[in-house]
Order: C-alpha cells, then sequence, then structure tokens
C-alpha cells in the first residue's frame, strides 16, 4: 500500500504560477485525509502558499502535508505552524557566478525575449530560476514561447559547462532551475523517506516533467513510482483513482 504522494506543482496541481482550482482543493483535501502528500516545485515558498495554502481547507488534514520549496531545496511541515526543515542556500559567490552564466547563455542562445513581463533571472536562496518571458508573464504568452522545450534544451547545453557539477533542469512553462550539485528532486524525495520515515516503495510521484533533463526526472531516478501527466486534468483523474483505491485498503483494515 502507498503511503505517501508526491505532486509537483505548475504543470501538474495548477497551470504556471496560478492557483489550484477548486476542484483540485477538494480533491487533495480527499487525499489528505486517507493519506500523507507532498508537493515539490521549483517555485519558493510565497508561491506555494499563493497557489495551494490559501486554497486549501485549514484543518486537521494539513498535518499531512509536506512542502518542498525550490525542487526540494527546502522542506516545510506543519507542527501547529509551518516549519522549515532545511534550507540548502547558495552562497554570495555561487549566486554571482550562476546568475552570470545564465545571463550568457541566454544571450548566446539568441532565445533573449524582447519583451518581459517582470523579474527574468530570481535568487530564490537554494535556486536560481531562469522565467524566459519573467516570473509574471500571462500564461498564454508562456505556453507559446516553448511548448517542446528546444529552446531550453539549447540554453541548457550551453549553460552546463559554465557551471559544472550544478544541477540545471527545466520545469514550468519557460523555467530553468538551477540547485546546488546532488540537490534535486531526488534529494527532496530522500529527505522526505528520512523525515516521514516512509521508504521510497511506498512512494508515489506525479509531475509533468519526468522526461531527461525535466526537473521532475530525479524523482524517477531515485527510484519512485511515476506517472506522467499532461496537465491539471490528467492529475484529477490519478488523484480520483487513488482515493478510490486507498479508500477501499482503509476500509478492508477497518473490518479486519
Amino acid at each position: 500500500m502507498k503511503r505517501l504522494i508526491v505532486f509537483d506543482l505548475d504543470g501538474t496541481l495548477a497551470e504556471s504560477k496560478s492557483p489550484i482550482d477548486a476542484d483540485m482543493s477538494r480533491l487533495l483535501h480527499d487525499l489528505l485525509s486517507i493519506v500523507k502528500v507532498a508537493v515539490i516545485s521549483g517555485g519558493d515558498w510565497p508561491q506555494f502558499e499563493e497557489q495551494v495554502l490559501s486554497h486549501l481547507p485549514h484543518d486537521q488534514t494539513v498535518a499531512n502535508l509536506s512542502l518542498l520549496p525550490t525542487c526540494g531545496t527546502k522542506f516545510f511541515r506543519y507542527t501547529g505552524k509551518w516549519e522549515k526543515i532545511y534550507s540548502e542556500d547558495f552562497s554570495p559567490d555561487e549566486k554571482t557566478k550562476i546568475i552570470a552564466s545564465l545571463e550568457k547563455a541566454v544571450a548566446e542562445s539568441g532565445f533573449k525575449a524582447s519583451k518581459v513581463w517582470g523579474e527574468v533571472i530570481e535568487d530564490r536562496g537554494s535556486q536560481i530560476t531562469f522565467s524566459a518571458l519573467g516570473q509574471q508573464a500571462p500564461l498564454e504568452e508562456k505556453e507559446k514561447w516553448d511548448p517542446g522545450f528546444a529552446k531550453r534544451q539549447k540554453i541548457k547545453a550551453i549553460l552546463d559547462p559554465l557551471i559544472p557539477g550544478y544541477s540545471v533542469r527545466l520545469g514550468g512553462a519557460t523555467s530553468i532551475d538551477v540547485t546546488k550539485p546532488g540537490i534535486d528532486k531526488a534529494y527532496g524525495i530522500r529527505k522526505l523517506r528520512d523525515v516521514l520515515g516512509i521508504p521510497l516503495t511506498e512512494m508515489i510521484f506525479i509531475g509533468d516533467a519526468l522526461f531527461a533533463g525535466g526537473n521532475d526526472y530525479p524523482a524517477e531516478q531515485a527510484g519512485v513510482v511515476s506517472i506522467c501527466v499532461r496537465g491539471p486534468h490528467e492529475t484529477k483523474r490519478v488523484i480520483q483513482t487513488a482515493v478510490a483505491c486507498l479508500s477501499d485498503h482503509v476500509q478492508e483494515a477497518i473490518c479486519a
């Protein structure tokens, strides 16, 4: 029986930088009532608050929720309040090197956008994130920019030799995430195992970027059963199935 279901956020639970909708909120609440749930995303803590927490009922089920911002480089649990377990932050010198390398790679790729909405390179403490059209770009513009990941694959190919040893992953609709070497969603998955005491074999990961180079791919590499979805509409069907199956197991245990 699976005891922990782990989700990506953007493109999985919600559209990019958008809140979970009412149906997703209800489904997550149903799931939290019978199993532990975690969310690992490239977004920072404020994004989790805006996209997830402010749209979930605040009741006893929140104790079953773990949140891992910036691709698992941070870990929060609810213990009467949201408590930070760890944060794998960059040093100032590391940040300077990564930001300069990102700027160089984007310029050399020829994919620097002529129009942007907000910050393009964001320092999230434990992760540096490049958003090609800016952090506040309209969803319709983001979806048109690089639907097949080809532009970001080219930027990544230029960036990798500039910052060898760092983890460079593609995520969201227009993003590239850079974290410390070995600190990615696989690291977050292993931290969930250690903190919650749940073996990898009793977890499921659900995400939309499970291809090689995608920021969900390390979760699958960690050895967790993974399900690839093509947006929140598919995620809802997966959750509905999980709730039905897990509810049956709980009922069997009660009646045994």
